[in-house]
């Protein structure tokens, strides 16, 4: 029996191998449990969150290689062996490049499943275009350095390819910058979602529907019918309102009443005003003041909230609102301003001659 544990195999007694062959197999089976562990942990965790961040991480750890598993466990058995020089190098090495291969691949999937959760279903091509190239993007910015940090590991030098490569960058860059800042911007419309499709906007002089998002432009359909073009880069520097984002839309109104209203009438017009719009369904009120001796009216500011951002339903209450107030002021017999003027006309007695 000792004689068959003292046959040699590359430098090393069977019964040196026999270890290392255990130490690899308790290895990998130990990664094994831990990753099912992690897995079913994370996903019980991640089931009582309403963030998809945890859901995110659960996936990468679940498509964690097999491969990277096996080469980590055989490494961790070949340590027990006295290999020659060589062979720990070579060693070394095929580690760094499975470890490369995996970290890329969480990198890569992680991107990918951010912003799956990030773009939905339900948006316009151009977003999901734009998406994609963010991923396509990130990902060779990855695998480029990963591949750099593996080639130096290598022992090729990659100074003079970096320099090479920083240069060539710079030429394109300088002779695409227009297009990549526009480029760029759109990433960043992509990231900011300042807008989205559909979202009703004004930018600088110019208001319309957002209709298209794509790489250099945005499309936007005016109240008039016209399509306008705005440059990415120039939306990006430009002060946006959206009314799409609002949530409840605020109103002023200003009426005025006739100059012989008795004061106790003037008084009692705020509550009048308030019970007007306390009275209909999706308005807020928040005051009603007497705020100014006009020149032909005694003015009232009104400011209430619709709480429905949509304008057609805006129109609607403030109409309903006009029309009842309108009514109860007939009602209560005060009358609404009109300009007049009173012109006085002084006669002089006839000169006599």
């Amino acid at each position: 029996m000792e004689e068959l544990l003292d046959i040699r195999f590359f430098g090393n007694p069977l019964l040196r191998w026999g270890i290392a062959l255990l130490v690899a197999a308790a290895v990998i089976a130990a990664l094994v449990i831990a990753k099912r562990l992690a897995v079913s942990r994370l996903a019980k965790l991640s089931d009582r969150t309403a963030t998809r961040l945890d859901d995110v991480v659960v996936k990468v750890i679940e498509q964690t290689s097999t491969m990277t598993i096996l080469v980590a466990g055989v490494a961790a058995g070949v340590r027990s062996l006295d290999l020659p020089r060589d062979g720990d190098l070579w060693l070394g090495r095929v580690m760094i490049i499975v470890l490369a291969i995996q970290v890329g691949s969480w990198i890569t999937n992680a991107v990918r499943l951010l912003l799956e959760t990030r773009v939905g279903v339900d948006v316009q091509p151009g977003q999901r275009t734009m998406g994609a190239a963010l991923g396509f993007a990130t990902n060779l910015v990855v695998w480029a350095v990963l591949v750099l940090l593996v080639l130096s590991n290598f022992g090729v030098e990659v100074s003079t390819l970096v320099a090479g490569l920083g240069i060539g960058g710079i030429a394109a860059a300088l002779a695409v910058q227009n297009v990549l800042g526009d480029l760029f911007a759109a990433f960043s419309i992509y990231v900011d979602r300042p807008f989205d499709l559909g979202d009703f906007v004004i930018v600088d002089t110019y208001m319309g529907t957002v209709e298209k998002i794509g790489w250099r432009s945005t499309q936007l359909r005016s109240l008039s019918g016209e399509m306008i073009v705005l440059a990415n880069s120039d939306l990006s520097r430009a002060r946006i309102r959206n009314f799409k984002r609002m949530s409840e839309r605020r109103a002023v109104v200003t009426f005025g009443v006739q100059y012989d209203t008795p004061n106790a009438k003037l008084a009692a017009i705020p509550g009048i005003v308030r019970q007007t719009i306390e009275a209909i369904e999706g308005l807020r009120f928040d005051r009603s003041h007497f705020v100014k001796l006009g020149e032909s009216s005694l003015d009232f500011e009104t400011v209430f909230y619709v709480t429905t951002p949509d304008f057609n339903a805006f129109a609607d209450r403030q109409q309903q609102l006009l029309l009842s107030l309108h009514r109860r002021f007939e009602d209560e017999g005060i009358s609404f301003a009109f300009p007049t003027r009173t012109v006085v006309v002084q006669r002089e007695a006839p000169i006599e001659g």
